[in-house]
């Protein structure tokens, strides 16, 4: 099987030994107490109870009385997208959309999250920014633009022919078998780590509703076949309504993204084929200011999150395979472990939430063979908290909580300067 893309940051190259914390570890099982963990050259070389002795020339760093978790994946971001500031960023220019876009990614690596899947806006540009150290932000895979036929999720055009400004590098229509085809092929030579297809309708586009059926089944077929011939880039489905969502899984996408509307029999197609749901939550369950963002969308946001708090949480409680992402460019951007807190709200239990998040999360991205567990092996993405999520997660969802970051073994927040080293900083602001 091809190998998932796994774009690199800048890795820490001490050898460190954490002790006395207690380490959380995303596989699901018992909290070890007393742990220690090991990094060294960027990757953990042991992760597990508290040893008798201590390896030599590493230095040593006490947290007792915290909290070790993996470095958390968010499964669904837009970092170039802020959708209820569309009339400001209407009239910025494209510099400035970038250099808010990287702020969006710092935001959210300091939240706890160190990789990210960004499900339309942006060129490989800004993921190979990030993998070199220029700017911070979760290392990051990208889908870069999301497909629809015409009047689609996707087709960013009013009823009376004028556009809503929304940037995306490549156009997003494709209606035709050979649109398709093309497009995708596209999509692949531009550095796509994902293909996303819309296969309804959504909440914030102006001329369709979550119940419309947009990319057939016969096309999602056609692109897991083109992609097949390739790296086998994963298929991932914006699908709302309950038809559409059912069209996406027979059609072999590897994960359902939103699932608001899903039915019994959807819930049933999910278990069956072991199709990841990502429920976006932390959009799903946000009620926007109506002052703030189209009627349209108010309207439709008022209706589809009364549904998504009922047919997610029952998917949910069925067993569906699920990754936490939050769609934020949606919702708002740094706040991504308000997603966790949510998938407890509607059911999970505070430790599935936590495996959704990292474990589940990695895997769906093919990136589990590097992360989502904090094992011997494994890239050293960990945050560090001064709580136990397992009594109550509630606090995940403010950043300042999440006290330290490493990704890779480089430490990039340290807000309560346990490590005693200066964070990384990213060379552009060297």
């Amino acid at each position: 099987m091809p190998t998932a893309h796994l774009p690199t940051t800048i890795a820490g190259d001490e050898h460190l030994l954490l002790r006395g914390a207690t380490l959380i570890d995303g596989t699901g099982s018992t909290p070890v107490t007393d742990a220690e963990l090991e990094v060294r050259d960027g990757r953990v070389v042991y992760a597990g109870p508290a040893r008798e002795s201590t390896p030599e020339g590493v230095r040593l760093i006490d947290l007792a009385g915290r909290t070790i978790l993996p470095g958390f994946i968010d499964s669904h971001v837009h970092f170039g997208m802020s959708i209820e500031d569309q009339a400001a960023d209407a009239a910025r220019f494209e510099s400035e959309r970038t250099f808010r876009a990287a702020l969006n990614a710092r935001k959210t690596l300091m939240a706890g999250v160190t990789t990210a899947r960004d499900l339309g806006g942006l060129d490989r540009g800004y993921r190979d920014a990030i993998a070199a150290g220029l700017v911070h932000g979760p290392r990051t895979h990208l889908a870069i633009v999301p497909l629809s036929p015409t009047g689609g999720h996707t087709d960013f055009t009013m009823p009376n022919g004028r556009e809503v400004p929304m940037h995306m590098p490549i156009s997003p229509i494709i209606d035709t078998d050979d649109d398709v085809r093309r497009t995708v092929r596209l999509l692949v030579r531009s550095g796509a780590d994902v293909i996303k297809v819309c296969t309804t309708g959504g909440v914030s586009s102006p001329s369709d509703t979550p119940d419309d059926v947009g990319v057939p089944e016969e096309h999602v077929r056609l692109i897991v076949a083109e992609t097949a011939k390739r790296a086998g880039q994963p298929v991932a489905a914006h699908a709302q309504g309950a038809e559409g969502i059912k069209a996406a899984i027979r059609g072999g996408v590897r994960s359902v993204e939103h699932g608001y509307g899903i039915d019994d029999e959807g819930i049933e197609l999910m278990l069956e084929h072991g199709t990841f749901l990502v429920p976006t939550l932390s959009s799903a369950l946000r009620v926007p200011d109506p002052a703030t963002v189209p009627g349209y969308l108010y309207e439709k946001k008022v209706k589809w999150s009364t549904i998504a708090r009922e047919r997610v949480a029952a998917a949910l409680q069925a067993g569906v395979k699920t990754a936490l992402g939050t769609d934020s460019g949606v919702c708002p951007h740094g706040e991504n472990l308000r997603e966790p807190v949510h998938a407890v709200e509607l059911g999970l239990s505070e430790m599935d939430a936590i495996v959704a998040g990292t474990k589940n999360a990695a895997e769906l991205l093919r990136l589990d063979a590097d992360l989502g567990t904090l094992e011997a092996g494994k890239l050293a993405d960990f945050i560090v908290i001064d709580f136990d999520p397992l009594a109550d997660i509630t606090p995940l969802a403010t950043p300042d909580n999440v006290k330290a970051v490493v990704q890779g073994g480089a430490l990039v927040k340290d807000s309560e300067s346990w490590f005693g080293t200066e964070p990384v900083r990213p060379l552009l602001a060297q």
